[in-house]
């Protein structure tokens, strides 16, 4: 139990950013409170591999109070959070309950964006969260249960097609495995459907994909998706989603081209955690708040915003910082510096202007599908199987814990020798679906 005189920090968010300023206040004289609507931290960069059936969620999650267990100074709250009352210090909570504390750091991530058009939520699922992918896999996975019954030719091809909306890291990944999976796992698997047929159909709005990536590595990852006979419609923007498929026009097509798709996944766009707007400060237009250099809100020295809620430039480029892992992983770690010092300053009396947060830019990174990534590192671009394997241990040295890392390296070694995909299980069926 902490002293009534400790120095409270809250952490809202169990992300890259609130779990690396917790881990970084380990051996402060503070007392920690993570709070979180979840009980466990996702390793987002792989969530797609769920979403396709390469991976178990188990694979890359884990428990928070696990995670912090070892970790004396620091409590888990399972809880949603309403607001943030900056005048009291005060995080309310949905259930009534009031957390106070003396330094905030609010890192509750970013959602999906439909730019004004909510309604698509319904028809064309995001990908943000455990609950997220396994959604999208049984959707995926029932279609070729749907295909292999279907009656004409027209609802079987319907059910095969597969519409991937932004061709960003996420997008890309999801559409080259969906691809893949369907031209190798699948293949021997049904009777009656040719599974090789199945229709991967990448939209993408701007002239190529991965567009924040070097010309060179959205060239390369380009060629790898029509090697995996992804169909690629860039300058191209879907104008309707329904629950048969979507509409897309573009400078491109002549005329609205209607897609049929028993599914349609949304991989265009994000906007900042609603909670940001209880900070009562200006907002970008994607909802983040334009932080201060040391990441602290503007007004408010006591609450800091870190991970995709922060919206600050890279002082060496000009552009903003990307939402990407490794950013809020430093946006965490600084953090929880500045606040370490500010205690051991407070104890000594002393004063200091704080440092800036400088964004460390260690390279992007996609993977496409089989022996086949673009790494922008090393000042250069890399692809094929090298970048592959790149991206291959790079992630499994970000996964938290011993379990997930060995037991992803396992399934990845399997999949590889065999073309198999061992987390093909449909679960989540409503109850009233026949048997």
């Amino acid at each position: 139990m902490a002293s009534p005189h400790t120095h409270r920090v809250v952490i809202l968010g169990g992300g890259f950013a609130g779990l690396h300023a917790a881990r970084g206040l380990a051996r402060s004289a503070v007392s920690i409170t993570l709070i979180d609507r979840q009980n466990h931290h996702t390793f987002q960069p792989l969530l797609y591999q769920v979403a396709t059936a390469m991976l178990s969620p188990a694979n890359i999650a884990a428990p928070i109070r696990h995670i912090l267990a070892s970790q004396r100074n620091a409590e888990v709250v399972m809880g949603d959070v309403t607001g943030i009352d900056a005048d009291s210090r005060t995080v309310h909570l949905a259930d009534g309950g009031a957390v106070p504390y003396d330094t905030l750091i609010v890192a509750t991530g970013a959602t999906h964006s439909y730019f004004g058009h909510e309604q698509w939520a319904a028809h064309a699922p995001g990908l943000k969260t455990i609950d997220d992918a396994l959604q999208i896999r049984r959707k995926f996975l029932l279609a070729f249960e749907s295909a292999e019954r279907a009656s004409d030719d027209a609802s079987r091809r319907a059910a095969l097609t597969f519409v991937v909306i932004g061709a960003g890291p996420t997008g890309v990944e999801l559409a080259g495995a969906m691809s893949e999976i369907s031209r190798s796992a699948l293949h021997h698997d049904f009777r009656r459907i040719d599974t090789t047929t199945a229709r991967v159909v990448l939209i993408e709005a701007q002239d190529r994909v991965l567009a924040t990536y070097p010309y060179a590595a959205s060239v390369r990852a380009l060629k790898d998706l029509g090697a995996l006979g992804v169909e690629v419609m860039l300058e191209s923007r879907a104008v309707e989603i329904d629950a048969r498929g979507v509409t897309v026009v573009g400078a491109r097509i002549p005329e609205p081209y209607r897609i049929d798709a028993g599914n349609v996944i949304w991989a265009a766009g994000v906007k900042a955690s609603p909670i940001a707007a209880s900070l009562g400060v200006p907002l970008d237009p994607a909802g983040r708040v334009a932080v201060e250099p040391d990441l602290s809100v503007p007004g408010h020295p006591d609450i800091f915003v870190a991970g995709d809620l922060a919206r600050i430039d890279d002082q060496r480029t000009g552009s903003p910082v990307p939402g990407v892992a490794p950013a809020a992983m430093q946006m965490g770690d600084h953090v929880a510096r500045l606040i370490a010092a500010r205690a051991r300053r407070s104890a000594s009396g002393a004063a200091r202007h704080p440092a800036p947060f400088r964004y460390k830019d260690k390279g992007t990174l996609a993977t496409i599908g089989r022996n086949r990534a673009v790494a922008c590192v090393f000042g250069g671009v890399h692809s094929g199987f090298i970048a592959w394997l790149f991206w291959a241990l790079l992630h499994v040295v970000y996964l938290i814990g011993f379990r997930n890392r060995m037991l992803t390296m396992l399934e990845w070694a399997w999949a590889y020798v065999t073309f198999s995909r061992g987390a093909r299980l449909i679960t989540g069926m409503p109850k009233d679906t026949p048997s």
